[in-house]
């Protein structure tokens, strides 16, 4: 991490939020950071509220913080992707199956699945989930339709067929249905969408990345005193090419704000280590070796859906001798939320995945709160932070390579 010791406190700051594969309105991201900011703030001490944002541009909402003695304004925007994400979730029940089938093979097959499995068990549990379910709720349709054959057969011959291919019918659906609760097709689609290309992004969110990174090209230019990017789950790997292609389209240019870069949950690897992921490769390579921007990369061994404490650039195998970036931290739920807490949340995988956007009982150094709307720089909060002793460094991914 550079050193900021002789930095003034940020009075206003410009985050720049991207948001994982996730089908809901931005504005849920919002309400969000509204009714935890209020509840960090009750506990940690501070002032702070949230407004909408009106009027032309992006999604996004303002901040007002007094903390440590210091007011700050920050404004917050927020990358909208979720109508791709809708529109790469609406196919028909035999469609899912068949990118089952797809996205399975292409994992397998690369050896790519096999690599996974020797970071963090629990984020490849939760790859392994999604085709487990799928095919039991296939098996029990099945079943629950022969069995109607079965019972109807001796009274009704062929006429039992009937009610069987109504219950093949429906049940699925059913299932379909009630997947809010059990989540085997959204993290199905949310596999299949990264997969498909192995590892390339898609014309559509590219152009999406494209107009964003713009946007905080154009906040560098301002007279803010931080700009920060903020990638949660999935988003933290578009955040790394945001950024690297920023950083060399703006290569040469003099003084401007302090450029940060926090990335919460990643899940990088399970792009990274694809073939054809050249390129994300290469971004991770490019900013792994910056000095003028910080990089922290927070997770925990907690959250079973992250590959907790894993160093992206190390473990998708390019990691160079000038390698200085990220500096990995763990969120360390055992210890930032008390023992009732934690008892309420330890299997709610889900709700554990967006922690780091939440209010914490008993905040360590990682505040959500402080850093998007608090009066140092993340180079500053964390200047002196040691990298987690129990971060995975290890080259693990059989594809690595980069664009010259």
């Amino acid at each position: 991490m550079s050193s900021q010791i002789n930095q003034p406190r940020v009075r206003r700051r410009r985050v720049f939020y991207i948001p994982g594969y996730d089908p809901f309105p931005p504005r849920r991201y919002r309400e969000l950071y509204r009714s935890e900011a209020r509840a960090q703030a009750e506990i940690s001490g501070y002032d702070i509220s949230v407004s909408a944002r009106s009027g032309e541009g992006p999604f996004g909402w303002h901040v007002i913080s007094h903390q440590n003695g210091v007011d700050i304004q920050t404004e917050v925007e927020v990358l909208v992707w979720s109508d791709i994400v809708r529109d790469s979730m609406s196919g028909s029940i035999p469609a899912t199956y068949l990118q089952l089938a797809r996205t399975a093979w292409t994992y397998v097959s690369t050896g790519t699945l096999r690599r996974l499995m020797r970071l963090r068990k629990g984020p490849v549990i939760a790859a392994l989930y999604p085709v487990g379910m799928l095919l039991l709720q296939l098996v029990v349709a099945l079943a629950v339709a022969s069995g109607v054959v079965a019972l109807l057969w001796s009274f009704a011959a062929w006429w039992g067929l009937v009610p069987a291919i109504a219950v093949a019918y429906v049940l699925p659906r059913w299932f379909r249905k009630i997947d809010n609760r059990l989540f085997a097709y959204y993290l199905m689609h949310d596999y299949a969408y990264s997969a498909q290309s192995k590892g390339e992004t898609s014309a559509e969110l590219q152009e999406r990345l494209d107009s964003f990174q713009e946007l905080i090209g154009q906040a560098l230019e301002t007279d803010v005193d931080e700009v920060l990017v903020v990638g949660h789950s999935s988003g933290a790997h578009l955040g790394v090419s945001v950024l690297a292609e920023l950083i060399r389209t703006q290569a040469g240019v003099g003084r401007r704000p302090v450029l940060s870069f926090l990335t919460l949950g990643q899940v990088v690897p399970m792009v990274s280590f694809l073939p054809k992921a050249c390129q994300l490769r290469t971004d991770l390579q490019f900013l792994s070796i910056q000095h003028d921007l910080n990089w922290v990369d927070v997770s925990a061994p907690g959250d079973g859906c992250a590959f907790a404490l894993c160093d992206p650039v190390a473990v998708s195998g390019v990691a160079g001798p000038d390698k200085r970036l990220p500096l990995v931290l763990s969120a360390a739920f055992t210890q930032t939320l008390s023992p009732k807490r934690w008892q309420e949340l330890r299997w709610q995988f889900f709700r554990l995945h967006f922690q780091y956007l939440c209010a914490f009982d008993q905040p360590g150094h990682y505040d959500y709160f402080r850093i998007t709307a608090g009066p140092q720089t993340l180079g500053q909060r964390f200047q002196d932070s040691a990298p987690s002793r129990t971060r995975i460094e290890e080259a693990v991914s059989k594809y690595t390579s980069v664009r010259a």
